[in-house]
Formats: structure tokens, C-alpha cells, sequence
């Protein structure tokens, strides 16, 4: 074949192969990219109470009512994380002590459990409600969005009838006030049900703490 049909076979194949190169190019510029979105990041369900959600007595924390929260949040493959700030011992005072530790991470939704202590020490009900009120204006001042549950305790009858009364009327009084969802009373047939409680009649065994989550879920459950 001649040099110069050589040649323009030569440059024809080469314009070919660029204006293909070129076609590819723009094809990708115009194709857009795949973005991966991003795992969704699970809600805090935080837990602020004493020994009762500490799960004192049990063989692990996590046999304690929020521990079979979790449970029962991840078997409904529902995104929250539990976190159990239950300190044994712990009364509301304390709780005003600490809460502003317990607010270095967000919460979607505070379950204030305290008080039980206060009420067995007869501290004065005036005290444990400006304490409850502190703690609840802390949460709702560090996370405006957040849903507060409180969680209501009564007392023996061996504190005297008009204490008793005058500390049961303490949480629904707050959880109007604060218009924040109410647990009645957090030990709803558990209280003085030795079969369902530890040898001391105070703190709930295996069974009893069963008992205690399905009265929290019933709360929990409307608000999530």
C-alpha cells in the first residue's frame, strides 16, 4: 500500500480513538456519582436514677430494668441506645451534683428516676421537688428537644401517713407542671410483693425487674 494512504489511515484511527477517549470523558463528567449515605446515628435514652436502676443486688447491671429496655428496643430493631447513669445510694440532691456530667452527651429522651431515697431519709418534700425541678431544667436547657419522663416513688407506710401523701403528690405535681410524661409509680406491683423482690423487701429481684420494664416501656413506648 502507498506511504500516503498509510499515513491517512494512520491519522483517521487516531481522530477516531480521541473523539472516542473524549465521548468517555464526558459520558463520566455527566454520569453522577454514587454517594453513600451515612449510617443513621442512634438516640440516647438515658436513664438518671439510683440503686433501683443501677440494678443493685442483681448479678449484672445489665438484668436491670434498663438493660431489658435495650433488649427490648433492639429486638423491635428500633434505633436507640440505653445508657444507665443509675447511681445506688443516690438521692435528688445528688442527682443536681452530677447532672451537668451526665449532659456531656446528647439525649433524646431523660428518664428521671429519684426520689426513692429522699422519701426512706425523710428529707422534707419541698427539697426533693426543688431538686427534681433543677434536674428537669438542666436536661431541658441542654437539649431544648428532649422528652422527659418521670418516674413516680411512693413510700412504706411506716414514714406516717401525711408524708407519705404529701411525697407520693410530688411527681404527678411536677409532671403537670412541666407538662413531661409520668410513670405513676415506678414499682407498680412490685412494691411489697416479697416474691418479686431481694431479701431486704426494697429492691426487685430477676422477676421483679421484668415487671418494672413493662410498666417503664408503656411510658417509654408513647413517646418514641
Amino acid at each position: 500500500m502507498h506511504l500516503k494512504y498509510l499515513l491517512l489511515i494512520s491519522m483517521v484511527c487516531f481522530s477516531f480513538s480521541c473523539n472516542e477517549d473524549k465521548k468517555a470523558e464526558q459520558q463520566a463528567a455527566a454520569k453522577p456519582a454514587e454517594v453513600t449515605a451515612p449510617a443513621a446515628k442512634k438516640k440516647t435514652i438515658v436513664f438518671f436514677g439510683d440503686s433501683l436502676s443501677a440494678g443493685y443486688g442483681l448479678d449484672e447491671p445489665t438484668l436491670a430494668f434498663p438493660g431489658l429496655i435495650q433488649r427490648k428496643l433492639d429486638s423491635l430493631k428500633m434505633d436507640y441506645q440505653v445508657v444507665n447513669a443509675g447511681v445506688s445510694g443516690e438521692t435528688s440532691s445528688g442527682g443536681v451534683g452530677r447532672i451537668d456530667w451526665i449532659l456531656n452527651q446528647p439525649v433524646d429522651v431523660f428518664i428521671l428516676e429519684l426520689g426513692a431515697n429522699d422519701g426512706l431519709r425523710g428529707i422534707p418534700v419541698e427539697t426533693t421537688a426543688k431538686n427534681l425541678q433543677t434536674i428537669m431544667d438542666s436536661v431541658k436547657s441542654k437539649n431544648p428537644s428532649v422528652k422527659i419522663i418521670l418516674a413516680g416513688m411512693q413510700v412504706p407506710p411506716n414514714m406516717g401517713a401525711k408524708y407519705a401523701n404529701a411525697f407520693k403528690a410530688i411527681f404527678p405535681t411536677l409532671a403537670e407542671k412541666n407538662k413531661v410524661a409520668l410513670i405513676p409509680f415506678l414499682l407498680e406491683g412490685v412494691g411489697g410483693e416479697p416474691a418479686l423482690n431481694q431479701a431486704d423487701g426494697i429492691h426487685p429481684n430477676e422477676e421483679g425487674h421484668r415487671k418494672v420494664a413493662e410498666v417503664v416501656w408503656k411510658s417509654l413506648n408513647g413517646i418514641l
